[in-house]
């Protein structure tokens, strides 16, 4: 089934003079609609956002503002390979937690556990399918008993809330990805949210180099202008499109997909991915098909992890685009 990108056609004049703006003002990087994405973004999560060219970038950012360098980050196997990429590069020693068979996310339990076994410097707890993570609240109060830094991975959790709270909120920082298939999409480009006056600075000089005074050992994960301005549009439609999504798969999927994840009281899920439980014909197929620790060889028994990359699939549902 073609995949369809949740851009209204109607916005698309709009976005084009924004981009003859663009070109007129000869300001193509570091200018006005970075800074209205980064806004809005914040605004949207009631923090203070800082835009990156990936999500790769605002993650990396995070980690070297904690020093994760020659220490352990426990990281859920059932991801995609950038988060525990993220910590390898930044230096820190990946171990791996098992997730839940119901939400496909980090396991509480588990956790416990590996915490106790490892005394990690940070978490990275990952929202997965776009809906928060069963167990956040927990994960939250025993990461600020301890000490231990916690980071969101929202790559999928554009618009994904929990009782009005918004997915990256519960962490020290929550970075979201708008690769080009996700519920906003810039095509590429990552956003930092956090709270922390100190990382925000840090952030906002780890993209460009540690300009001016080079005291932060940055590269160049800046925004383009263009990217941007696609942002501002998208970022606008992003309560419509969760709205849209959530009324389509209440009307026509959950009535036929009884083996599905289901929510909690108050949450909302963006619907990056509609994941159930049987095998379906014309399937998107798995959110991740080889978990993280297998790709990477190493040892850990997390058998929910394994159980799920068997038993679950993901029905096609693109924003009022063709669906199941």
């Amino acid at each position: 089934m073609k995949f369809t990108i949740g851009f209204e056609k109607e916005d698309t004049k709009k976005l084009h003079r924004l981009w003859d703006e663009i070109i007129q003002s000869q300001q193509w990087t570091e200018g006005k609609f970075t800074r209205t994405f980064e806004e809005k973004w914040g605004e949207y999560h009631n923090r203070c956002a800082v835009a990156f060219s990936s999500w790769a970038g605002a993650a990396l950012a995070a980690l070297e503002f904690f020093d994760v360098k020659d220490r352990t980050v426990l990281c859920p196997s059932n991801t995609f390979m950038a988060t525990p990429l993220s910590v390898i590069k930044a230096g820190g020693n990946v171990e791996f937690v098992d997730c839940n068979r119901d939400d496909l996310c980090m396991s509480f339990d588990d956790l416990k556990r590996k915490i106790d076994i490892h005394n990690p410097k940070a978490i990275w707890v990952v929202h997965i399918g776009g809906h928060i993570a069963f167990h956040i609240e927990e994960i939250a109060a025993l990461a600020k008993e301890k000490g231990i830094v916690l980071l969101e991975d929202c790559s999928h959790a554009h618009g994904a809330s929990w009782n009005g709270r918004k997915a990256g909120t519960w962490g020290d920082a929550g970075i979201y990805s708008f690769y080009a298939t996700k519920t906003i999409s810039t095509g590429e480009g990552g956003m930092l949210v956090a709270d922390n006056d100190d990382l925000i600075i840090f952030a906002r000089g780890y993209r460009n180099y540690g300009k001016s005074d080079y005291q932060i050992q940055g590269l160049n994960f800046r925004m383009s202008e263009f990217t941007a301005a696609l942002g501002c549009v998208q970022t606008d439609r992003l309560d419509q499109i969760v709205a849209w999504k959530n009324e389509y798969v209440q009307k026509h999927f959950d009535p036929r997909f009884p083996n599905r994840v289901k929510f909690p009281g108050g949450m909302i899920s963006g619907y990056y991915k509609y994941i159930v439980f049987d095998p379906i014909d014309k399937s998107t197929g798995k959110v991740y098909d080889t978990p993280c620790h297998r790709i990477m060889n190493k040892n850990g028994d997390l058998p929910n992890t394994d159980w799920v990359a068997r038993n679950h699939w993901c029905v096609p549902l693109y924003y009022k685009g063709k669906s199941r």
